[in-house]
């Protein structure tokens, strides 16, 4: 079973196909990931990633709920 949690896009390098990567922040631990699946986003986004790709792009305001939830159960 994968646990997804919400991370923000801070920063994003631009490129081709699975060359354009980004810094995604998980709450205070930073990732570079792959974004060749969600050519879309930018920077201050929230994605959920799995093994180094953004695979989804999440809605700001149900990304910031996910996080608070988490919070409040002291997981992050």
């Amino acid at each position: 079973m994968c646990l997804a949690i919400p991370g923000k896009v801070i920063a994003i390098e631009e490129g081709e196909g699975f060359a354009r990567r980004g810094t995604v922040d998980f709450a205070g631990a930073r990732q570079e990931v792959a974004l060749a699946y969600l050519p879309d986003v930018q920077v201050g986004d929230y994605v959920l990633v799995h093994v180094g790709f953004a695979i989804t792009k999440l809605d700001r305001a149900e990304a910031e709920r996910t996080l608070r939830e988490i919070r409040e159960l002291e997981i992050l």
